[in-house]
């Protein structure tokens, strides 16, 4: 079965192209929106999936040296020592000028960090936290998916953040 243009029917309309255009651009505008908040998610889940690894890597690295490590938190930036003054074993805190700094973020600045926890969170050498326990959090409008990390003495775990029972559940 063939379609068959009609002689006068050359074609589509001017109207029926602006209505086209028209449905074409509403759609871009309301997808515009909705992207920048799932980009806003995006950057939350991202920073507090970041600071999960690195917290977990220091507590590896405390075990596997045999070195006392130290995460040092504030809004904007976080910062973790290994233990080593004075040598060879250090002294189980890292606030000597000779303790190494084994890395230093830079957070971003729209989304500072909150904690409840002690500072700095020391890690012992069997990987226990050896400081008190708390939950570090992304301050944000968005509502993403994990937003916070709850430290305990021998767990770390990455969750949501519930406003009603000032807890970190874990997703």
């Amino acid at each position: 079965m063939r379609l068959r243009l009609r002689n006068n029917e050359k074609g589509i309309t001017l109207l029926e192209l602006i209505i086209v255009v028209s449905i074409v651009a509403i759609l871009a505008v309301a997808l515009g929106f909705e992207f920048r908040g799932w980009m806003g998610k995006y950057k939350i889940e991202s920073q507090t999936k970041e600071m999960y690894i690195d917290l977990m890597n220091a507590r590896a690295k405390a075990m596997m040296k045999n070195r006392v490590q130290c995460i040092t938190l504030a809004a904007s930036q976080y910062t973790i020592k290994e233990d080593k003054d004075p040598l060879p074993d250090g002294d189980g805190d890292c606030a000597d000028p000779g303790d190494t700094i084994m890395l230093q973020k830079i957070l971003n600045p729209t989304y500072p960090i909150t904690f409840t926890a002690g500072n700095p969170l020391i890690f012992s050498t069997r990987g226990l936290l050896a400081s008190s326990t708390g939950i570090v959090r992304v301050s944000s409008a968005n509502d993403a998916d994990y937003d916070c990390i709850d430290i305990a003495e021998s767990r770390i775990i990455m969750g949501k953040y519930d406003d009603t029972t000032s807890k970190c559940n874990p997703k």
